[in-house]
């Protein structure tokens, strides 16, 4: 696809060497950026211009979370890279890493450069060993050429890549909880404030982004921030990868531009499987409310569209159901992950969790009751805001949401002991 900012390179033979990279113009606006010694508010500018949003699931504006690192601050300061990849449904950073590690290194290099940093961590999901073997041989190879290490291009300017290895843990993609990790500590949100910007990794000033916000950086600043924002749309600069699995032909990773409707990316996907008719989606990763089939073929793919539709984009996985799904079964298993996933800090979650998934459990089992559903609705609502993570909010928004568009299934349920479907 002309328009692949991240993907752009796969066509190409072993994507991943710095020797291929390089030939696609690798490195090279790192070193122009370093050289030329252009501005941090230069820098931050291009990516605010850009309207680059989180591409971990928040959608929080890149360039304003970059200006909240205090620059002029004299002791260290870190940049880390959440390759923290463990909702269901995610499966496009795993790629980056796998498949374009250098421009992740040079969007890390340029960020830090911005942001006056001379450290940085990436840290990996802990159930994909081989791709963590896959970014520490990039890691090398950059330093063996000199884009990573000290007085880079012969300036003053330093940095150093560690990868760090996580345990698998889910809650470690909150960026807190990661930095406790980091620090060899049990991985468990901290309260905020203090944020990260101002007290982060060691107590020290630090950014935290997703993998694929920093592999767009190299482009942006390359391009310029209008020519990336001109790949989305207004508020929803750029492409995203878009992580299409379910009842789908060609699940996969497909990289498009902001506001692509689902319609055309579902077709991308090789449509539906079977020919069966959409029942449903979730269209940004297991945490986000399930959306009805016919509401989602009328969307474009962008934060502002999905949020009208009382969902949200997420971290862009799109989970796809057809009608044979059962959507007792489907929270069932949502329900269980999240029981097993909670790290037990706060008691609403540690408790609601599980409450939930016995509640749902019960249901799909033929043991239902009536009373159950207005139970499951108490309980999510007495969770979600009451927690230090956004992991509670995380197990009661499914329950809302496939309560709110599908509670004729839950009733079928109960009163007969069996799926609908």
């Amino acid at each position: 696809m002309a328009n692949e900012v991240i993907f752009g390179t796969r066509h190409l033979d072993k994507p991943w060497t710095l020797a291929t990279y390089r030939s696609a113009g690798g490195y090279e606006t790192l070193k122009k950026v370093v050289t030329e010694k252009v501005s941090s508010e230069e820098i931050i500018n291009e990516v605010k211009k850009s309207a680059l949003r989180g591409r971990g699931g928040a959608g929080f504006p890149t360039g304003l979370k970059w200006s909240f690192m205090p620059r002029q601050f004299k002791g260290d300061k870190y940049l880390v890279c959440n390759s923290d990849e463990g909702e269901p449904g995610t499966f496009k950073d795993r790629d980056i890493l796998r498949y374009n590690p250098h421009q992740l290194i040079e969007g890390m290099a340029i960020a830090a450069y911005a942001m006056g940093v001379k450290v940085g961590y990436n840290y990996i999901h802990g159930e994909i060993w081989e791709v963590y073997e896959r970014m520490e041989q990039a890691v090398q190879e950059a330093l063996a050429a000199g884009f990573l290490g000290d007085n880079l291009f012969g300036t003053d300017f330093s940095f150093r890549v560690y990868n760090h290895h996580g345990y698998g843990a889910y809650v470690c993609g909150e960026e807190t909880a990661l930095l406790e990790s980091i620090e060899g500590k049990k991985g468990q949100p901290r309260f905020k404030p203090p944020f990260p910007a101002s007290y982060g990794l060691y107590g020290k000033p630090t950014n935290v982004n997703n993998t694929e916000t920093l592999a767009s950086i190299p482009y942006i600043i390359r391009h310029g921030g209008q020519k990336f924002l001109e790949l989305g749309k207004p508020n929803n600069g750029g492409t995203k990868i878009f992580s299409v699995s379910g009842h789908v032909n060609k699940p996969g990773n497909y990289e498009v531009g902001m506001g692509t409707p689902f319609k055309d990316l579902l077709e991308m996907a090789g449509g539906m499987r079977d020919g069966r008719p959409l029942k449903a989606c979730i269209p940004g990763g297991s945490s986000v409310p399930v959306v009805p089939g016919h509401i989602m073929m009328d969307l474009t793919m962008d934060y502002d569209s999905i949020a009208k539709a009382g969902s949200s984009l997420g971290a862009g996985s799109v989970i796809v159901m057809d009608d044979t799904v059962c959507m007792v079964k489907a929270l069932e298993r949502l329900s269980y992950f999240y029981f097993e996933e909670s790290c037990g800090q706060c008691t609403p979650c540690r408790e609601g969790t599980g409450w939930l998934y016995r509640i749902v459990h019960r249901i799909e089992h033929g043991q239902g009751r009536t009373e159950d559903l207005d139970l499951l609705l108490n309980v999510s609502e007495n969770i979600a805001g009451r927690t230090i993570c956004a992991l509670g909010e995380a197990a009661a928004g499914p329950v809302i949401s496939f309560l709110k568009h599908f509670r004729d299934e839950f009733e079928y349920h109960i009163e007969h002991g069996k799926c609908m479907v």
